[in-house]
């Protein structure tokens, strides 16, 4: 788990100032914060706007709803490819292809 440092500013930023600087393992960021984190995020905002749209709901709450975790999907998949650019090595190029696929599939899913 990661810990904030001092100057952090909290736990909040500390997360996500470490993954903005490449301090974050890579294989943290690409399997559990970007892949299942991300995805989960993405199927549940997903979910609730088709419920949204099943209740008749203004299609711009439905849409807002549905796009809501798009900035955090691009955060994350930049945040890999800044740290795995760091690594280098085929599987660092591996993730930097598959978290730019994963962006796309959960930007039109």
């Amino acid at each position: 788990m990661d810990s904030p440092s001092p100057g952090d500013g909290g736990h909040e930023s500390g997360f996500f100032r470490a993954r903005w600087l490449g301090k974050a393992p890579v294989d943290r960021l690409f399997w559990r914060d970007m892949l299942l984190v991300g995805t989960i995020l993405s199927i549940a905002s997903s979910v609730l706007a088709l419920i949204l749209l099943g209740l008749k709901l203004p299609l711009w709450l439905v849409l807002a709803l549905h796009f809501l975790p798009v900035p955090y999907s691009i955060f994350l998949t930049i945040a890999v490819w800044r740290t795995a650019e760091k690594t280098g090595g085929l599987k660092a190029q591996l993730m930097m292809l598959g978290s730019a696929l994963w962006l796309i599939a959960t930007a039109i899913a």
